[in-house]
């Protein structure tokens, strides 16, 4: 009889600690995903001082994604607790949507095609070099294999290997 353990990690609460760092601590996917949250709440808020913080926002994204190799763009739609251990070559289509407490490896796309672009649940887990293409949705809870190419839905829980990418569990 195997028991099925619950996830520790929340798909609907973000857990904001997996973004933060110290000041001055070397962490380039926590700045760069800094810049980003800095700029968003800047564009949101009316105050007179906005206009200058969101362009410093831009600048300061544009040093870390020259620093990470990421192409993550400044208005795109990121759950709280993304992490992403190794930037290097992330490509997120602007129109995606991570839900809360996600993990993207290094090399992973997330792109458009057909009909729109990818929407992950909250908790999912892309391994290195995964490419998710099209309007996609990965369920809660939901792992993407390494090199993985994701042309379907996936449902919540489950796993996603191979080329085309096939559910196994």
């Amino acid at each position: 009889m195997t028991h099925r353990l619950e996830p520790t990690v929340s798909a609907l609460v973000p857990d904001w600690s997996r973004e933060s760092k110290r000041c001055f601590e070397w962490h380039p996917s926590r700045s760069l995903l800094a810049s980003i949250r800095s700029y968003q709440r800047h564009r949101a808020n009316g105050y007179p001082h906005s206009g200058l913080l969101r362009r410093l926002a831009v600048l300061r994204h544009r040093f870390w994604s020259a620093v990470t190799g990421a192409d993550i763009p400044i208005n795109c739609r990121i759950g709280g607790g993304l992490l992403l251990p190794h930037p290097n070559g992330v490509v997120i289509h602007p129109d995606a949507v991570i839900g809360p407490n996600c993990l993207l490896f290094q090399q992973t796309t997330l792109g458009g095609g057909p009909g729109g672009a990818p929407t992950l649940g909250g908790h999912v887990d892309v391994g290195a070099g995964a490419k998710i293409l099209g309007a996609v949705r990965l369920g809660a809870h939901s792992k993407v294999g390494a090199n993985a190419v994701v042309l379907q839905d996936v449902p919540e829980g489950a796993t996603c290997v191979g080329i085309p990418g096939r559910i196994i569990g």
